[in-house]
């Protein structure tokens, strides 16, 4: 199951949009901009720009994540994001011994297909470490052959080893990142992938850290989920028309 950690944030991320707010609205000098910022002030200035949809001084909150337990199927979505910085396990200086992967749901629940799975994961495991083991062998021989020194070349063989080994690793396989997204793309995240219609594993991570902004930013964020929280939903005949359960489930109230 994918684990999410908020690892670390703007500091006091609804006063300084707030005060980028403050500045776009008022003849207010620089100096002053955090003065007189009361929570009840930061409240209405954030209000103030949900309701005009005037998203740019949202951009100024950061937030970055850890997300584990994730597979490299889940990287290639989240990726799609592109506003955002990553930092990624490398498949090519990290061996991944022993192999660990991800295992949907659906296929836990039909003893064949986890069968036929996990048959198929071991194979991928047996391939990657024959293979890496038979490119190690022959770098290594090569390098000391060089003058290399037998220590210095096992290390350097080995990294070129997996880096080609890698190519036998599924999609299924798991990794970890760090994420970072201003909260301007988040809303665009969550837009997307707290949606039911988004792929069950990045919902499922989007909801995660949607859960966890809202407990440092919950003004910021109260609007965020999927677009029917807050409006009509975009998909038309694709609707799962589960409009109203959404909006209980994200606390968005009309």
């Amino acid at each position: 199951m994918p684990k999410v950690t908020l690892l670390g944030h703007t500091p006091e991320p609804e006063k300084i949009v707030a005060a980028a707010a403050k500045l776009c609205y008022s003849a207010q000098t620089v100096e002053g901009l955090m003065d007189g910022l009361t929570p009840e002030k930061t409240e209405g200035f954030l209000k103030m720009l949900v309701s005009m949809g005037h998203e740019s001084p949202v951009e100024h909150a950061s937030f970055t994540f850890a997300i584990e337990g994730v597979s490299r199927s889940f990287l290639a979505q989240i990726t799609r994001h592109r506003i955002a910085s990553y930092s990624v396990q490398s498949q090519r200086y990290v061996r991944l011994s022993p192999f660990e992967y991800v295992t949907p749901d659906a296929v836990k629940q039909d003893p064949e297909a986890l069968a036929a799975y996990e048959a198929a994961m071991q194979a991928a495991a047996d391939s990657y470490e024959k293979i890496s083991d038979i490119l190690k062998e022959k770098y290594a021989a090569e390098f000391i052959a060089n003058g290399m020194p037998e220590k210095t070349a096992m290390s350097k063989a080995e990294k070129i080893a997996i880096e080609d080994a890698r190519f036998v690793l599924p999609n299924a396989c798991e990794t970890k990142m760090v994420v970072t997204m201003n909260a301007r793309s988040l809303y665009n995240f969550f837009a997307h992938r707290c949606c039911t219609r988004a792929q069950w594993e990045i919902r499922e991570v989007a909801d995660q850290m949607l859960m966890l902004v809202k407990e440092v930013a919950p003004i910021l964020f109260a609007m965020a989920g999927p677009p029917c929280v807050k409006g009509p939903c975009p998909e038309g005949k694709m609707s799962c028309g589960r409009m109203e359960e959404m909006r209980v489930k994200y606390g968005v109230k009309r």
